[in-house]
């Protein structure tokens, strides 16, 4: 990697220096005041709501590294989240797994989902490789349509929360809440990591010029794998952590409709930023809740808040907002 990343630096692609590894000032009072809402919120929120909005806020992070930072777009992403949810739920039923290790599994499940998505359609590269993830997501869908441990159409049931290592139940939401949004913060401080690392810089020179990076000898293929793998363990461990504390995992969870959600929070919030993602899951998830009594009317509006992000915030909300920010400097 080290090799990679010197002819980069050497070539005018961004240098990785001592404060690439770490958030900048901006994003640390951003960071600070994400942790901020999480502390309060349930205090004025239902701790359900705000538990489900930081399980997709998750998924839409990991999203986003695949699509912001490497810029590759998946319309299979539901098949990571919801297997996630499935193996995280059925070892926690079945096989008596503590949550973090119900997580991990999902998470694991996910990482190999992954590489066998890769595997496949890596090789692609813009609206192929989305259909080719888009035709394996369905695959993994009807797979969980006929597989006897997800239940089909009933989804699977009465998951239960048990304790965290075995000594911290979490039978109360206030335990809950907390577990989850310990999962969140560290799942949102692994991808900051990622992003910011020679790694994660190789990965924006790839989105940046792939062919370019061919030429400085950088094996393109392997390290949009290596980000593919890494997106969907991600995902994986957000579905299996709303399994768990929601106690259900369904169909909904893997289908493709939830592959479109994640792709409209991430373009909602900002590509390419950190907290874009985290921003465009509040607001989806909150049209979906507060609008869930309207019917399809949360449907429409959804739609209408895409086309004024289209028309008003072409970089999404965060991504408009830090670009205004900037030219005022």
């Amino acid at each position: 990697m080290t090799a990679a990343v010197l002819p980069l630096a050497r070539s005018g692609a961004p240098a990785v220096t001592a404060s690439a590894y770490g958030l900048s000032t901006g994003q640390k009072i951003a960071f600070l005041v994400m942790i901020a809402f999480i502390a309060v919120a349930p205090l004025g929120l239902y701790p359900l709501f705000v538990m489900k909005v930081m399980c997709f806020a998750l998924f839409a992070c990991a999203f986003g590294l695949l699509i912001g930072f490497t810029g590759l777009l998946s319309f299979g992403h539901a098949a990571f989240f919801g297997m996630g949810a499935y193996i995280a739920g059925w070892t926690a039923k079945s096989l008596g797994l503590t949550p973090e290790l119900a997580v991990l599994a999902a998470g694991l499940t996910g990482a190999v989902l992954g590489l066998l998505f890769g595997l496949v359609a890596i090789r692609r590269a813009g609206l192929q490789f989305a259909m080719i993830t888009l035709a394996l997501s369905q695959l993994v869908y009807f797979a969980c349509v006929q597989a006897p441990f997800t239940h089909g159409e009933d989804g699977l049931q009465d998951i239960p929360r048990g304790s965290v290592f075995g000594l911290i139940p979490l039978a109360s939401d206030t335990a809950t809440y907390i577990f989850v949004a310990a999962v969140f913060v560290i799942g949102f401080l692994v991808i900051a990591r990622i992003v910011h690392s020679p790694f994660g810089q190789i990965l924006k020179s790839i989105r940046e010029n792939e062919a370019r990076a061919i030429s400085l000898g950088v094996e393109t293929d392997r390290y949009k794998l290596a980000a593919f793998v890494l997106s969907a363990a991600i995902a994986g461990v957000a579905g299996g952590t709303k399994a768990i504390a929601f106690g259900f995992a369904t169909l909904v969870d893997v289908h493709f409709v939830a592959s479109g959600e994640v792709v409209l929070m991430t373009l909602l919030g900002g590509i390419s930023t950190l907290f874009g993602p985290v921003v465009g899951a509040v607001i989806i998830e909150s049209l979906v809740h507060f609008l869930s009594r309207q019917g399809s009317w949360a449907t429409v509006a959804q739609g209408l808040l895409f086309i004024l992000c289209v028309l008003a915030f072409r970089k999404g909300v965060i991504g408009t907002l830090a670009a205004r920010l900037k030219s005022r400097l």
